[in-house]
């Protein structure tokens, strides 16, 4: 890529053939990356080596992988199977069933579960350790389309603009119930690793950042911004914003667009931190790692301009860049 230097950033050999749906870090190794994609497989990936390790395919699209420990992690997709992949024997093993496509996933390790969410309109809880291995399933009023997860919270964005906030220790009924501060579709979610709240992406160039805590004063602090737009020849340029990722230390988050652009952002301070050089597709997955020093980064024809921009789309690729001082909040001091 034109100005990136490879000390920047790395792409990662043999990338999906079709469209990236996510990318996920494991917890333990900071040199393991899934990746699942719409060409119907979840790649397991060895950054280090920069070498694919194993494969596993579904029976179509993969929308949702995550990884639960070093050796075990799950996928799910349009075909409404959860798949556990075990990682060293190279085994997928069927879980279990949504009764349509599953469109996100977490792992819990306070509960040491998996939870799944569905255009089903349900959220579902797995133990996979179980011998018969679904736990229990959670409807809702709409179709589930971004979840995650902080400690024992679980916010689940909705079709329709909702949000249901949960305790999982207390599934019989949401803690809170709320509508989006944003006018047009979620695309994107992420919990605040600190535990204070989170942020929503729309389609529509907009993020909002919330609070959990429901009193007048956190409400207060809440807000939403125009991200992720350009204007050209005097026209305004709006793209989605497809992803949201949290630092794991610094608190700070990074979005990345249908613009091609990944920016890194204060949300205390409400500014900016870094804006990235654009690359060659739009960006529809980034995650941190476990150690914050590296952001996967997904790039990928996200169909905004159908078919006729599928023909003429780059092909898939996954960069693995390494961060430094520009995702640090400015005066950061360990506490």
């Amino acid at each position: 890529m034109s100005g990136m230097t490879s000390r920047d950033q790395v792409e990662l050999a043999s990338p999906p053939l079709d469209s990236v749906s996510a990318v996920r870090f494991s917890p333990k190794n900071n040199t393991h990356l899934l990746v699942s994609s719409w060409d119907t497989y979840v790649r397991f990936y060895d950054i280090a080596a920069n070498e694919q390790k194993s494969q596993y395919d579904h029976r179509a699209a993969v929308l949702a992988c995550c990884f639960s420990d070093a050796t075990h992690a799950y996928s799910g997709g349009l075909d409404t199977s959860v798949q556990e992949l075990n990682l060293e024997t190279e085994k997928m093993n069927h879980l279990g069933q949504h009764a349509d496509a599953i469109s996100t996933m977490n792992w819990s390790r306070n509960s040491n579960a998996l939870i799944t969410g569905s255009w089903d309109r349900t959220i579902r809880f797995w133990d996979p350790r179980a011998s018969s291995p679904q736990q229990s399933s959670h409807g809702l009023p709409e179709r589930v389309y971004n979840m995650d997860l902080v400690n024992n919270t679980l916010v689940v964005g909705m079709a329709s603009r909702l949000f249901h906030i949960y305790d999982i220790r207390k599934m019989d009924a949401p803690a809170q119930t709320r509508e989006s501060s944003l006018k047009f579709m979620t695309r994107a979610l992420g919990c605040m690793p600190d535990g204070q709240g989170y942020a929503t992406a729309s389609v529509e160039g907009r993020i909002a950042v919330e609070y959990f805590d429901p009193s007048p004063e956190a409400q207060d602090k809440k807000y939403a911004f125009k991200c992720h737009r350009q204007t050209i020849d005097d026209v305004d340029h709006v793209w989605p914003v497809n992803a949201l990722a949290f630092h794991p230390i610094y608190n700070t988050f990074a979005s990345a667009g249908s613009d091609g652009t990944v920016s890194i952002w204060d949300h205390k301070l409400k500014k900016r931190l870094r804006q990235y050089p654009k690359y060659h597709s739009p960006v529809p997955s980034i995650a941190f790692s476990a150690d914050g020093t590296k952001l996967a980064v997904g790039v990928s024809y996200t169909w905004e301009e159908g078919e006729e921009g599928a023909k003429k789309a780059e092909r898939p690729t996954v960069y693995i860049k390494n961060v430094g001082e520009e995702v640090k909040p400015k005066g950061w001091t360990a506490s």
